[in-house]
């Protein structure tokens, strides 16, 4: 590659073979992230029980923190992780940019949550999507040179999902179980957090195709979060003496919400190798099926439906189903040889920009793991994950059962099936990439 610079030599790593298998995968962590992100967002409910969306967001995020820190040292160690960070330096601050985004996307889904319900703001602020195929084709070349049956894949599942959100949005300010003038603000609060989370993308998609691994990624993607969430709360919810801070409520809730973010960093782990392997049009889309996971989190675990008439029933669920249809319509339009083209052309733009190695760029993108080696654990790796696991233990011997209606067999239902698609998805990363 012209104009580029070795900045490390090509680790012998697995390969993928055909587009196809490289496609495959990318579906495979898009419908496990869709699983998992929808089971995160469960926790935040704890906002009926009087705590403040920052509160709520803050604690979250404390949670994310802690499982971005633990999972990646697990499976890789911090050496391999500071070593690829280093490797990748100009990728640091869009990083940490991408992170603070997310912390105020998510905060703004707390307060949607708290004025519309887990069961209706889940579909509109799943909208990113289609803010993530607009940057997708505009910055990275993603559906230039694509064949006329994907072009039309995209734009239905676009249109499905524009419509999917009006039908929710109808039956949200019209249904009978909030005042309008909350239902409004829930609606607006979501779709602000599709914005952000939409434009969140850019970042990540930068990062792969500049060779950085996911892992990696996310270690320096929570400091942009925990950051921003304090920032928050200082300015916004009662500075130092925000009840977060003091109130002795908030300690028997804080598992829960640790294990929401926690749960969250799973499925965004396989959500970002969904956006890897596939690109920002069809890996978000595709792992915003996790609407119907937080449907029957809501419906099921929760009753937000119970008491709903039979129109806005039927209305949640029409939206819904279109909403999905659509987003899988976007994932299965498979990239032609004309498309990875055009994806090629932004990975040489970045080497050129950065000095980077096209050859091990392009080899980490296809899934081979190409970033700086370090031989062996070190000691401290144990002590983050120690750390990590006593402060869980702690919280939960401090932890009471929130004063909700659930019900317990379909929580063990949901539980269950977050386990198998986990377990599908890690085996399937290991054999077809370096996942660890």
């Amino acid at each position: 590659m012209s104009g580029a610079t070795e900045s490390r030599p090509v680790a012998h790593s697995k390969s993928f073979g055909p587009l196809r298998s490289r496609h495959g995968l990318g579906v495979i962590c898009g419908l496990a992230a869709g699983v998992w992100l929808g089971a995160a967002e469960a926790p935040t409910k704890l906002v009926n029980s009087g705590l403040s969306p920052f509160a709520i967001s803050l604690c979250m995020v404390a949670g994310v923190f802690t499982a971005r820190w633990t999972i990646p040292t697990m499976l890789k160690g911090t050496r391999n992780v500071f070593a690829d960070l280093a490797a990748n330096k100009h990728l640091l601050v869009t990083a940490v940019l991408a992170g603070m985004l997310w912390a105020v996307a998510n905060t703004l889904t707390v307060f949607a949550i708290r004025d519309v319900g887990l069961t209706i703001a889940f579909p509109i602020w799943n909208t990113n999507s289609l803010i993530g195929i607009l940057w997708g084709r505009l910055l990275f070349g993603e559906l230039k040179g694509a064949s006329g049956k994907n072009i039309a894949k995209v734009l239905l599942g676009a249109l499905a999902i524009i419509a999917a959100a009006i039908m929710l949005g109808f039956s949200t300010v019209h249904g009978d179980s909030h005042g309008s003038g909350h239902a409004l603000n829930g609606v607006l609060a979501a779709a602000g957090a599709s914005l952000l989370w939409g434009t969140m993308y850019i970042p990540y998609r930068k990062a792969y195709i500049s060779g950085m691994n996911p892992l990696s990624f996310v270690t320096a993607f929570t400091v942009g979060e925990l950051g921003t969430m304090f920032a928050l709360v200082l300015a916004l919810d009662g500075g130092t003496k925000a009840a977060v801070f003091h109130s002795p409520e908030i300690r028997p809730m804080l598992f829960w919400l640790f294990l929401g973010g926690f749960v969250w960093v799973i499925g965004d782990l396989f959500q970002q190798f969904a956006t890897k392997y596939l690109g920002i049009g069809r890996g978000i889309p595709l792992s915003n099926t996790n609407q119907i996971w937080g449907v029957a989190w809501g419906a099921l675990v929760f009753g937000e439906l119970a008491h709903a008439d039979l129109s806005h029933q039927l209305l949640v669920v029409a939206g819904s189903v279109v909403m999905i249809l659509g987003a899988l319509a976007v994932g299965t339009a498979v990239a032609t040889e004309r498309e990875h083209h055009s994806t090629n052309t932004s990975l040489q733009r970045e080497c050129v920009r950065y000095g980077l190695n096209y050859q091990t760029v392009s080899a980490a993108y296809s899934g081979a793991d190409t970033g700086p080696r370090s031989e062996g654990r070190a000691w401290w790796d144990y002590a983050i994950v120690a750390v990590a696991v006593s402060v869980f233990v702690y919280l939960g011997a401090c932890a009471r059962v929130p004063a909700l209606n659930v019900s317990a067999g379909w929580i063990c239902v949901l539980v269950a099936i977050m386990i198998a698609t986990a377990v599908w998805c890690f085996v399937a990363l290991r054999k077809a990439s370096s996942f660890s």
